[in-house]
């Protein structure tokens, strides 16, 4: 902040967030790029250790000291026109003759007429980067760098065999943290291009992935190459290479550059397998291990996982039994070896799963529960399920069983609380030897004892009141002889004497050749519904009385509006201007809608046309069709204009009626200058048909009538042309319930510019092509300047031919 006189301008300062955000972003490319230089070094300092090896080689055959063996590495390399790094490399396979020089040998012998770069320089120098790497993660990189990218490689691992033949990642590199860490771990059985190469203890090449249907780390595409790392005849691992696309068959030179690699990698695994990987389980856990699959419920064996300090910090998960059933749906493969606040990341909350396993480990008291709610993430959703949990420590392994509620008896529970809820019992009846069988709501419902025998359908009829045993015998016949599903609704005698009103419902059960085997069904107590019906019984009879009094209105509205609103009017002539009317009503008498027109001459020789549309149907329609009919030819002797008439309409149909909402189009035509003078309150807008084009003219605001107590209406313009022709029209000619309503405006314009022909003929061919779904009342108005007709000459039409009372 500063001062009012300051005149350096304040800057806001940046959200928390963004400001985070940008920092992270720095720190995150300082970070890369310090990691590429690293690179760089490691790179550079490995190709130095090549040509401090080959100094050792000269040394030694020169009988030199170290700096005249350096002066005649540069003089050799000078002279024979290579590099010092590719002479050093050459050096050292003379000398060492091992795997290494094996293959550089054999790829020069294949390569020498091609001039291709020297193998020598990529597989000493990752050599002597191995030599100096110290850990397998630096050996993946160095093997990575040096030899593998060059051959197209895209990413390289390095699996270390357990002692239960399961496999751990301890090395990799051109693969993410996130894949790795799912891959640290593959339990033993678990098909895959690195264990088959130690089952088959030989290099497997997998030229697509895909294909193969194997899993593999790096992605599920491309080509692999697997082969098994060893020191003196003993598997320690595996090196797996893999390639983005699938790949051709190798030539044998590769192979053997594969091959010595894998036989570098063996010395650093050797080294480092004491402490990378997962260690060996007790003889006990593996115990464990075996016992919990004899078990028929899931089962997990933990073992601790302790920190650097040696604190226990989560549990890992050695083992899961054969009936394994993970709440989130995942396979068992991918929860074996896996930590458990990983792998069931929500167990961490307080009060939940890990705190529980906690406390058993660290007391040894066994903990059951049932049920308890299970709760993980798919796919960031919460995923809860109730199941029944024991926990038990057994010397340093813990042991983890739940048993999740089976969906068939979760199910036959709910099914069993329906039919509790709906006093509905199921049966079945063996045609063939008369075994019956009866849910347990059947021997409440029929008043016996759970003990009791059930009844045969034969002897129904003998439980029933007397009134109902031949309908009972009718559904038996239908069924049994007819082989017919029925149903039939009955009193049922229970034996203390109690009625109870039950409903039936059977199908037959027939075999291929329509032989009678089984009868099943149901029955429902519905003596509850009967009282009801008895109930509603009165009150359809009262509805009756409603409904007929509801006709006599549906009939008196559509008589008043036939009187007010015939269906077809004569065309009528008037200072030049044809008028025509069509009305269609409803069908449905109780629809009788509020739809009105209306054209009459005023004292001032001009001419008031409108259409309106009251909302709602019935005789309340009807009437108010007539109020705001009538009102209006009422205002227009007062002179006003539309949109002032309009404005007294609204509050006609707002405090005169029985608060009626109605949409209308007012207009005044003045034979003299041709003009249309209109306002509409919330009516679709007219078309306007000139030389073959229809078009909707720009319409004027105005809401409809009688939603607000105060509203003005605006008036626009129409100077009608020799031959003109103007539609007015209510929603019941175009509105359709699925399409919108500009599609049915747009429908409108295309019939009415296609037409030819006279007025009449128009709105005949208006009604007639309408494809309207509303089954509301459609009114249309047409008016046509005519221009063989002099205005001043030609003779007015009386009111009374356009309204009917």
């Amino acid at each position: 902040m500063t001062d009012s006189g300051s005149r350096v301008t304040a800057v806001p300062a940046p959200h928390g967030d963004s400001l985070a955000q940008r920092e992270i972003t720095r720190l995150a490319a300082t970070v890369e790029r310090l990691r590429g230089e690293i690179h760089r070094a490691q790179a550079t300092a490995d190709g130095r250790a090549l040509i401090e090896m080959a100094k050792g080689v000269l040394v030694e055959r020169l009988r030199c000291g170290p700096a005249q063996a350096v002066r005649q590495l540069n003089t050799l390399a000078e002279q024979t026109g290579v590099t010092a790094l590719e002479l050093a490399a050459d050096l050292v396979n003379q000398a060492a003759r091992d795997k290494v020089s094996a293959a550089v040998g054999e790829f020069l012998e294949r390569t020498a007429s091609t001039g291709e770069s020297p193998v020598a320089v990529r597989l000493r120098t990752a050599e002597s980067a191995l030599l100096a790497a110290g850990d397998t993660q630096r050996v993946a990189q160095a093997v990575f760098d040096h030899a593998l990218a060059p051959l197209g490689a895209t990413a390289v691992a390095i699996w270390a065999t357990n002692s239960d033949s399961s496999l751990s990642l301890v090395g990799f590199a051109g693969i993410g943290r996130y894949e790795a860490e799912r891959w640290r771990y593959v339990p033993p059985g678990v098909a895959t291009p690195a264990g088959q190469a130690l089952l088959n203890r030989d290099t497997v090449w997998i030229p697509d992935l895909h294909t193969s249907g194997l899993p593999s780390v790096a992605g599920r595409d491309g080509g692999r190459a697997a082969v098994p790392v060893g020191v003196g005849g003993k598997l320690l691992g595996v090196l797996e290479v893999c390639w983005p696309t699938p790949i051709e068959p190798q030539p044998p030179q590769v192979q053997r550059q594969l091959e010595a690699l894998a036989e570098l990698c063996g010395y650093t695994l050797e080294s480092d397998l004491a402490t990378v990987g997962t260690p060996s389980p007790s003889p006990a856990t593996t115990e464990l291990a075996r016992l919990t699959d004899s078990l028929f419920d899931p089962a997990l064996v933990l073992v601790p996982h302790l920190d650097a300090d040696g604190a226990l910090s989560d549990f890992r998960i050695h083992h899961v039994n054969t009936c394994f059933v993970d709440p989130a749906g995942r396979p068992g493969g991918l929860i074996q070896g896996a930590l458990l606040l990983e792998a069931y990341p929500m167990s961490a909350t307080r009060g939940r799963l890990f705190e529980r396993i906690e406390h058993v480990f660290a007391t040894g008291e066994s903990y059951r529960a049932n049920p308890v709610v299970l709760t993980e993430l798919v796919d960031q959703v919460p995923l809860s399920v109730s199941a029944a949990l024991s926990i038990s420590c057994h010397g340093d392994s813990v042991l983890l069983v739940w048993r999740i509620q089976d969906e068939a008896a979760r199910l036959a529970t709910l099914l069993q609380h329906a039919q509790r809820l709906g006093r509905v019992g199921g049966f079945e009846e063996n045609a063939a030897t008369g075994e019956i069988t009866w849910s347990a709501q059947l021997f409440d419902l029929f008043g016996l004892a759970p003990t009791a025998d059930p009844i045969p359908l034969a002897q129904l009829p003998a439980h029933v009141d007397e009134a109902d045993a031949d309908t009972v015998r009718h559904f038996l016949r239908s069924m049994l002889h007819y082989h017919r599903s029925v149903s039939a609704a009955f009193r049922l005698v229970r034996p203390g004497g109690a009625i109870r009103h039950i409903r039936i419902i059977a199908e037959p059960v027939l075999d291929a050749p329509g032989h009678l085997l089984t009868v099943r069904g149901v029955y429902q107590d519905i003596s509850a519904q009967h009282w009801t019906e008895i109930a509603l019984s009165a009150t359809r009879d009262r509805l009756a009385h409603t409904e007929e009094h509801a006709a006599e209105q549906s009939r008196l509205a559509r008589r008043l509006q036939q009187a007010i609103m015939p269906d077809t009017q004569p065309s009528i002539e008037a200072f030049g201007l044809g008028v025509a009317v069509r009305y269609r009503p409803t069908e449905q008498d109780h629809l009788v809608g509020g739809d009105w027109y209306d054209a009459v001459v005023l004292p001032s020789r001009k001419i008031l046309v409108s259409v309106g549309d009251i909302t709602g149907h019935g005789i309340t329609a009807a009437t108010g069709m007539v109020v705001l009919r009538n009102a209006l030819r009422g205002l227009a002797a007062t002179g006003a204009g539309p949109g002032q008439m309009l404005t007294w309409l609204n509050l006609v149909a707002r405090h005169l009626t029985e608060h009626i909402y109605a949409t209308a189009i007012c207009g005044l035509y003045d034979p003299q200058t041709r003009v249309l003078r209109w306002a509409r309150a919330g009516h679709p807008p007219p078309v306007l048909v000139r030389s073959g084009h229809a078009s909707i003219p720009a319409a004027p605001d105005g809401i409809l009538l009688g939603a607000l107590a105060e509203a003005t209406y605006e008036e626009a313009e129409i100077h009608l042309e020799a031959d003109d022709v103007l539609l007015l029209y209510t929603d019941g000619l175009i509105e359709r319930r699925d399409r919108q309503l500009d599609d049915c405006e747009q429908r409108l314009l295309t019939l009415s510019a296609q037409f030819t022909g006279s007025l009449d003929d128009r709105l005949d061919h208006l009604l007639d092509s309408s494809d309207a779904n509303t089954d509301d009342d459609t009114c249309v108005v047409g008016i046509q300047l005519r221009p063989e007709l002099d205005s001043e000459t030609s003779q007015p039409f009386q009111a009374a031919s356009v309204e009917t009372t």
